[in-house]
């Protein structure tokens, strides 16, 4: 039988961990229903052991849970630059999707550069393979992939209509995007300069690629007007917004980690989606030992630096996320980052500072969440500094992106001025 725990220590972890995943909605969950039945179930009993496996499973399931993300549609839909969007990686850089390249019948991956368990495929458009869905389904090997993203630069085809049927009756996720909405609202304002009407082009756009469906006497999906090149306008925030809800719950927070943090709902979803994190970790840790509040800090700063810095990089917020920041906006590095605060937290070395820091944060903690999870015990010498600098990354990118919206509006009604 397992090592076991005073019947008070076991109460307060097991109520606290309930009462913590029971608060998150559904399509925030990061942990498959199963596996916190098992934490639950072990923190009740006592056992340490079948504790700690539990939730060393739950995490493992979570870190190293694979992603596959097929991409298909025809050449000249914007595949290459749709998946070098998704993967924040700029068409010059050098493992960047070749855009503009010749269609080719292979099928080629490409890694995210931040995510290691993430890969989007690049697939061959099903008209320049000239064979019926299903088989083309099995030549790209459909198993391997999550779900499938179908683009359209203009309007849908028979043969993409009928490889989503396919899709579907082999029990996968398939999503229908419009690309180049930029480009088709901009030819409409160049022919139409006296009548354009933004919104209506968009209507007019999206009912182009219903009627697509309609003609064929298919009922329409959602259709996701984007554009590769502005990310947080159009439907791109909802597209993601619907891949992560239809994920299963284990592969949400790699998938919510990947996105690109260019909207305040981004940047809490991945808030919550690391809280949780930590917080399975600190119960983990609770659970094997319990660590006094007083003995925390210098022999472990090495290890807060490399987890702020984590969180700095998934969060855009690293030196070379902030120049290409401030590249894009016009606007000096030092201009970004003299109203945040993440890359100064840990610049001093002063035990007491850092300790400060701490208590403060505990008491922060404490009358925000209450219970027995703010009271400081069980939870590793770490764990509300992490939580600290977690909410301060999330914050920090906010002021960001407020600061940089501001500056692109203010170009924006200079340009409409002229």
């Amino acid at each position: 039988m397992g090592q076991s725990f005073s019947s008070t220590d076991r109460g307060d972890l097991e109520s606290s961990f309930t009462a913590y995943f029971n608060n998150i909605e559904i399509e925030n969950k990061i942990i498959p229903p199963g596996i916190i039945h098992l934490i639950k179930r072990s923190l009740k009993k006592g056992d340490v052991l079948e504790a700690h496996h539990s939730i060393s499973g739950g995490l493992e399931c979570i870190y190293y849970a694979p992603i596959n993300v097929a991409v298909t549609g025809e050449s000249g839909a914007g595949k290459s630059s749709f998946i070098n969007a998704l993967r924040g990686v700029r068409p010059e850089e050098e493992d960047a999707t070749h855009v503009g390249i010749a269609e080719t019948a292979m099928r080629t991956p490409y890694k995210h550069p931040k995510i290691e368990t993430l890969t989007f495929w690049n697939l061959p458009g099903i008209g320049t393979m000239n064979i019926p869905p299903k088989y083309y389904l099995e030549k790209v090997k459909f198993q391997e992939y999550d779900f499938f993203v179908i683009l359209s630069s203009t309007r849908f085809k028979l043969l993409e209509l009928d490889l989503a049927q396919a899709i579907r009756l082999k029990r996968k996720m398939c999503y229908f995007v419009k690309t180049k909405v930029d480009a088709d609202l901009r030819n409409e304002k160049e022919s139409k300069p006296g009548t354009f009407d933004r919104v209506k082009t968009l209507q007019q756009v999206r009912r182009h690629c219903v009627n697509t469906f309609v003609q064929n006497n298919m009922d329409a999906p959602p259709i996701f007007l984007i554009s590769n090149h502005n990310l947080s306008d159009y439907d791109f925030p909802v597209l993601m917004d619907t891949l992560v809800k239809d994920l299963p719950a284990q592969k949400r927070h790699n998938f919510i980690l990947s996105l690109p943090t260019n909207t305040v709902a981004v940047a809490d979803r991945k808030h919550k989606s690391l809280q949780q994190c930590i917080l399975l970790e600190a119960c983990q840790a609770g659970i094997l030992a319990t660590l006094p509040a007083v003995d925390i800090l210098m022999d472990g700063v090495e290890e807060l630096k490399v987890k702020l810095n984590h969180y700095r990089v998934l969060f855009g917020l690293d030196d070379d996320s902030l120049e290409v920041m401030a590249n894009d906006s016009q606007v000096p590095v030092e201009q970004l980052t003299k109203n945040i605060n993440s890359p100064y937290l840990l610049e001093t070395k002063k035990e007491e500072t850092l300790g400060e820091m701490f208590l403060k944060y505990v008491e922060k903690f404490a009358s925000a969440n209450g219970g027995p999870l703010a009271t400081g015990l069980y939870f590793g010498k770490t764990f509300y500094l992490q939580l600290y600098f977690l909410d301060t990354v999330t914050e920090d990118a906010k002021v960001l992106l407020r600061e940089t919206y501001f500056k692109k509006l203010v170009q924006a009604q200079l340009i409409h001025s002229e």
